[in-house]
């Protein structure tokens, strides 16, 4: 398990020049503190370089109305206030896309263009609940779909 966290770090660090500032902190948090995060926890005020559907948080737009809960060592949702400003939205996309490659949704950004209302979405990961009440170790043990575990053999 050390051997493979020290190779995460060194992949990590061979490249932070390609990293965006929020990307850095998200590879640190994940390596630092993650795990040691049993009790329930809720980290917010996400990068907005690594929250591109996420709305800024006013008055610090470098960061966005995000959150997200952990407990047990693990992150168990994630939600934010869904950005409906479609200029904002095509910057963050092209930038995406500068770092990333892809292509911008254009389908996407048409019909922010139409007009969306305040909105707000989570999403909470019911196999790590599970994980989490059952003492489980590994997702492969509490996954409902025996076609996605291992074979044995």
């Amino acid at each position: 398990r050390i051997v493979a966290q020290l190779e995460h770090q060194v992949a990590v660090v061979a490249h932070v020049e390609r990293l965006v500032t929020g990307k850095l902190l998200a590879e640190v948090f994940e390596f630092t503190a993650e795990s040691r995060l049993v009790d329930p926890t809720f980290i917010t005020d996400f990068p907005a370089d690594i929250s591109p559907l996420a709305k800024r948080k006013p008055g610090e737009p470098e960061l966005t109305e995000r959150f997200e809960l952990y407990a047990g060592g693990m992150e168990l949702a994630n939600a934010f206030t869904e950005l409906n400003d479609p200029d904002d939205q095509r910057r963050r996309f092209e930038a995406q896309v500068s770092v990333s490659g892809g292509v911008v949704d254009e389908d996407y950004l048409q019909a922010l263009e139409h007009g969306m209302p305040p909105a707000a979405g989570e999403g909470i990961g019911i196999d790590r609940l599970v994980m989490l009440l059952t003492g489980a170790r590994s997702i492969r043990d509490v996954i409902l779909f025996p076609l996605l575990r291992p074979k044995e053999g």
